[in-house]
C-alpha cells in the first residue's frame, strides 16, 4: 500500500493498481453453506456501484450519517468502502432515528423503519440475490445496485480528516482508521502482502472491522470472512484454514 493513502477508499485504489486480481474478500456462512470470492477488482466494482447508489439515487454527501445494520457479511465490507469514497459517516449498528440513510439486513427491518431519510434493505441470500417481496418502505439493495455505473467520482473531495466511522460509541476519521489498521495489523497476524486472516468476529468493535476488512486491506493482505462459524467443526475448520492457505485466525 502507499504511505500517502489516508482513507480506506484510497487503500482499495493502491490493491487495484498494484494486483487486480488477488483475493481480497472471501465470505463463508456456515449457516447456508454459502461461500463467495472477490477479487480487489471485483470488490472494487461493487463499491463504486454501490458508492454511486450512495451518492446519486440516495443524495448523500460528506457530512452525513448512514446507519449500516448488518452483520459481518461481505456486502458490509462493501458498504463501508462505499461510505469511505463518499465521504460520509458510517454508523455501525447506529440509531436509525438519528440517520440520513439506514442500511439494514432482513433481521433488523422494523428497526429501521425508525430513520425518515433514505431506507435500503439487503436480503443478504447467497449470490447477492434479491428479497423475494421487496420489503415496502425500502429500496432493495440486489435490485437498484446491478444498473449503477462502474466508475465513482465523489462530488466532493473527501477529508481524511472528517468524521468517517463510529462503532461502538468510538468515533474515527478516515485517516485514523488507515493509521490505527496499518499500525494493528501486525498484531492480529498480519505480516504483510499475501496474509490471509481468517475472522469470525462480528462486526459490531473496531476489533472486529479491523480484522475482517481494514487491517488486511491496509497489509495487502486478504481475509476469510465467516459468519456462523461456531456451526463449523474443529475438523472442518482446520480443513478449511489449510485450503485457503490461511496464515492467522480471529475468533
Amino acid at each position: 500500500m502507499n504511505a500517502t493513502d489516508r482513507t480506506p477508499a484510497d487503500l482499495l485504489r493502491s490493491a487495484l493498481a498494484a494486483d487486480p486480481g488477488r483475493p481480497l474478500v472471501t465470505f463463508y456462512d456456515d449457516a447456508t453453506g454459502e461461500r463467495v470470492e472477490l477479487s480487489v477488482a471485483t470488490f472494487a466494482n461493487w463499491v463504486a456501484k454501490t458508492s454511486n447508489l450512495l451518492q446519486g439515487d440516495l443524495a448523500a454527501g460528506p457530512g452525513d450519517r448512514v446507519a449500516l445494520l448488518l452483520p459481518a457479511h461481505w456486502q458490509t465490507a462493501v458498504w463501508l468502502l462505499a461510505c469511505s469514497s463518499v465521504g460520509v459517516i458510517a454508523d455501525v449498528g447506529g440509531d436509525p432515528a438519528v440517520a440520513d440513510v439506514v442500511v439494514s439486513g432482513p433481521d433488523s427491518l422494523e428497526a429501521a423503519r425508525a430513520c425518515s431519510g433514505e431506507r435500503v434493505a439487503l436480503a443478504l441470500r447467497p449470490l447477492g440475490g434479491r428479497f423475494p417481496q421487496p420489503p415496502a418502505g425500502f429500496a432493495d439493495y440486489a435490485v437498484e445496485v446491478p444498473s449503477q455505473g462502474d466508475r465513482f467520482v465523489p462530488f466532493a473531495p473527501v477529508d481524511p480528516e472528517a468524521p468517517a466511522l463510529i462503532v461502538a460509541g468510538r468515533e474515527f476519521s478516515a485517516a485514523e482508521v488507515v493509521e490505527r489498521a496499518r499500525a494493528e495489523a501486525t498484531g492480529v497476524g498480519l505480516t504483510g502482502p499475501g496474509s490471509r486472516l481468517l475472522s469470525a468476529l462480528p462486526y459490531d468493535t473496531w476489533e472486529g472491522l479491523n480484522a475482517g476488512l481494514y487491517a488486511p486491506l491496509a497489509a495487502g493482505g486478504s481475509v476469510v470472512l465467516c459468519r456462523n462459524l461456531d456451526q463449523l467443526g474443529e475438523e472442518a475448520l482446520a480443513k478449511r484454514i489449510e485450503s485457503e492457505r490461511v496464515s492467522a485466525t480471529a475468533r
